[in-house]
């Protein structure tokens, strides 16, 4: 019978191995080939879920798990699939703590039935099982548990394996969540768990600890060094925890310190030179690190290497924002590897670079060859790239300054009107930045003006005209070379700007004036210019009218300002009958005899004329006001003030410029003006310096040297521990420091002594040796007659 019932458990055993082997060979086949998952009916997956066989139960789970997954409702299956949490199988208890926690919100009154076994699998043996059974209870979202995952939160802070500590960590913020009157016993656990000797349960607890109490940096104390050593062996998350939470407290007890040192200059080769006036010593500003601080810089360097860039860009911004410019130096290399990573990385990473250069620009001229367009380069990389490179341009050498250059230049033929306009305004932003090389920018935008893109040269000039406004009276010349241009070119918005540079350069050389010349061929074809054209012309008119006025002023210098004048107006009574600005007597000749007029007046009055028939509102409006402004000959000073005021030189700042002051890796950086003054929602900026004085004490951060106190004593003789043994037990015991001065004869006198004394205590031991047998004897006496009574009887 027993070899029968063997063979049907090995063919009940072979059977179970054929079925499972034949469901994963169909699952595998259903996932390769992507087939539709096929629900079983509702009664079916019960009685799987109600079944007493661990197969059947798991194969109901899983697919009450499937269903689950796809927005299906599972909830009838509530009770069936709770009832399995007590099942000794974990891949079992798997299954049931994930649908738990995704209905355990819906279902409270059930949920809260099944805490009682969970709560006794915090108790198991297998320490998965009681990590898993803290993470279940800690993430049952209802509040009235809260004291029931607080106790399982100690009893797992506590517990000899460090993934259950780790649990224990993760549910801090979670039990804090579904009551806030926990927070003093969670902060007690806390600490317990912050100076845990697991680098991966330590750095759970910085997670929680920013979640619930970020602005408790008085409890980080006592554990800053102990963080900073285990920074290098925490897991990616935990690294970025903590190099949060350590900048912050750097920012909050290291204070800024600095100290002047003498910067002398190279001197010659002959000591004379050398002894020469001190006068050339200068003397700088070197950023003092506090030891600590200093500390945790070091440790971040290994982690410049990691795989993460998350942990990077992390160990960046602590250099950037607490350490010396040495420590940035170290740094660049690996931001650059960066430029490695996918796109979406990548477009963060030129901006975290750019926020760099923006404040070390020297530390990147080596890698400006890492910033040069490709092909394969989307729009969002290559503005970027284009900027990087504008920003270096200053610092590099003029063999690379050359070769920047010629990039752009070969860009600015490309397909794309974006990337050309990009092009375009990257050199005039060079040529900003570095007046050496401006006229050789300059020079490359003029061979662009003649380019048939009309895109291209409205863009071009626009540049040119920034740069010939920082120094108007050495680009005369060029303004004559542009206005040579106005033949041919026929986009209305560069023949405005070239009109715009012709008034502005009105005035400032009388022998290479020629605005009037241009004036007198630009109203032949008045009417056929574009109207941003018309008004840059009625501007420039305007423009050589008062500069004519004021000639004539400045030849006679009477009292009656019209003489030599032609233009003998009653202003106030013209004023008073304008009809609009334009009467009919206006343009009348005067009744009086005078001189004949000058032709700058004749062009004047002429250009006034077009513009009063003009179609446009803005031009008729425009040349009204000139008008007005130029109606008294003799009073030009608020025509002058305002058509003649020295205009500001423009200056183009980096696109950057607006987001130099946000924390590199965030998303409000990468989003810029769009995220707002203080950046999208949630977004922290660090805190500000501490005062020098007020600092905590450094006292503080230190720790108890348990080891050291433990190898002094584990260093010290034998004879002085025992010595100190005996003292502590006291004066029963001579010290051997007491026995120093005897003699021989009285240590031999002590051995007899002994002697005598072990001879003694021998006698009394083989005594109680007989007295013992001889009790046994008795007893063995009193068991026999005790047997004899019980079988008489």
């Amino acid at each position: 019978m027993e070899s029968i019932s063997k063979i049907s458990s090995m063919l009940e055993t072979a059977r179970d191995l054929t079925i499972e082997a034949a469901q994963s060979t169909g699952s595998s086949r259903s996932f390769s080939s992507r087939a539709a998952v096929r629900d079983l009916p509702f009664l079916q997956v019960k009685k799987l879920l109600d079944s007493r066989n661990d197969r059947e139960i798991l194969e109901g789970l899983r697919k009450v798990i499937s269903m689950m997954y796809r927005v299906k409702p599972c909830l009838p299956f509530f009770s069936s699939v709770v009832k399995n949490v007590a099942s000794p199988n974990i891949e079992i208890k798997k299954l049931v703590y994930i649908y738990l926690l995704h209905y355990a919100e819906s279902e409270p009154d059930l949920a809260l039935l099944s805490i009682n076994t969970i709560q006794k699998s915090l108790s198991d043996q297998n320490p998965q099982v009681r990590a898993m059974a803290l993470r279940v209870m800690s993430g049952i979202k209802v509040p009235v548990i809260s004291q029931i995952v607080a106790l399982g939160i100690k009893k797992g802070s506590g517990d000899m394996s460090p993934h259950v500590r780790k649990a224990a960590a993760l549910a801090i913020p979670k039990c804090y969540w579904l009551s806030t009157s926990t927070l003093p016993q969670l902060l007690e656990y806390l600490m317990t768990l912050l100076g845990d000797k697991q680098y991966y349960v330590v750095g759970s607890a910085v997670t929680a600890f920013l979640e619930i109490c970020p602005d408790r940096i008085d409890l980080i104390h006592k554990h800053y060094r102990g963080l900073v050593r285990k920074l290098v062996d925490m897991d990616e998350w935990g690294q970025l925890a903590t190099l949060r939470l350590l900048t912050i407290y750097a920012r909050k007890c290291f204070p800024p310190r600095t100290r002047k040192v003498k910067k002398t200059k190279s001197t010659g080769f002959y000591e004379d030179e050398e002894n020469e006036d001190e006068d050339d010593a200068t003397t700088e500003e070197i950023k003092v690190l506090d030891p600590d601080l200093d500390l945790f810089l070091k440790s971040c360097k290994p982690l410049l290497y990691s795989r993460n860039s998350a942990v990077i860009t992390a160990v960046v911004r602590c250099y950037l924002h607490l350490g010396s410019p040495e420590y940035l130096d170290s740094a660049v290399g690996p931001s650059i590897a960066l430029l490695r990573s996918p796109q979406d990385i990548k477009q963060v990473v030129l901006h975290n670079i750019i926020s760099l250069c923006m404040a070390r620009p020297q530390s990147f001229v080596q890698y400006a060859n890492h910033f040069f367009i490709h092909t394969i380069d989307p729009p969002h990389t290559w503005r970027l790239k284009l900027e990087m490179l504008t920003l270096l341009f200053p610092y590099c050498e003029s063999q690379m300054k050359g070769l920047i250059l010629s990039e752009l230049e070969h860009f600015t033929k490309a397909s794309g009107s974006q990337l050309v306009r990009e092009c375009v305004h990257a050199i005039g932003r060079c040529a900003q930045n570095d007046s050496k090389t401006s006229s050789r920018c300059l020079n490359l935008l003029l061979k662009l003006v003649s380019s048939s893109d009309g895109n291209l040269v409205a863009e071009s000039l626009t540049v040119i005209r920034h740069l010939i406004q920082q120094d108007p009276a050495s680009h005369t010349k060029t303004v004559i070379k542009l206005a040579k241009h106005l033949d041919t070119m026929t986009n209305p918005s560069a023949r405005a700007t070239i009109v715009w540079l012709v008034g502005e350069s009105a005035g400032v050389n009388d022998e290479e004036d020629i605005a009037p010349d241009v004036l007198r061929i630009l109203a032949k074809g008045f009417a056929d210019e574009s109207e941003p054209a018309k008004l840059q012309i009625v501007l420039l008119a305007a423009k050589v009218y008062i500069h004519h006025l004021n000639k004539m002023h400045a030849i006679t210098n009477t009292k009656d300002p019209r003489e030599g004048i032609n233009s003998q107006i009653d202003v106030t009574a013209t004023l008073q009958n304008d009809e609009g600005g334009f009467r009919e007597d206006v343009m009348q000749e005067p009744t009086t005899p005078s001189l004949p007029q000058h032709p700058i007046e004749i062009l004047w009055q002429y250009i006034l004329l077009l513009a009063r028939y003009d179609v446009s509102y803005d031009l008729r409006d425009r040349a009204r006001l000139y008008r007005a402004l130029l109606s008294d000959p003799g009073s030009t000073q608020l025509a002058s003030l305002l058509l003649l005021a020295p205009k500001p030189v423009p200056h183009t700042p980096s696109p950057s410029e607006g987001r130099k002051d946000l924390l590199i890796g965030t998303a409000s950086l990468v989003v810029g003006e769009q995220a707002g003054l203080s950046g999208l929602s949630g977004y922290e900026n660090l805190p500000d310096w501490v005062k020098d004085g007020e600092e905590p004490d450094p006292k503080l951060r230190d720790e108890i040297d348990v080891k050291a106190a433990y190898s002094s004593t584990q260093n010290a003789p034998a004879g002085d521990m025992l010595d100190s043994a005996l003292r502590e037990r006291g004066d029963k015991f001579p010290a051997r420091a007491i026995n120093k001065d005897k003699t021989l004869d009285d240590w031999l006198a002590e051995g007899e002594g002994g002697n005598e004394e072990s001879e003694e205590s021998t006698e009394e031991e083989e005594t109680d040796e007989s007295e013992e047998e001889e009790s046994e004897e008795e007893s063995d006496d009193e068991n026999t007659n005790e047997d004899d009574r019980l079988v008489n009887s």
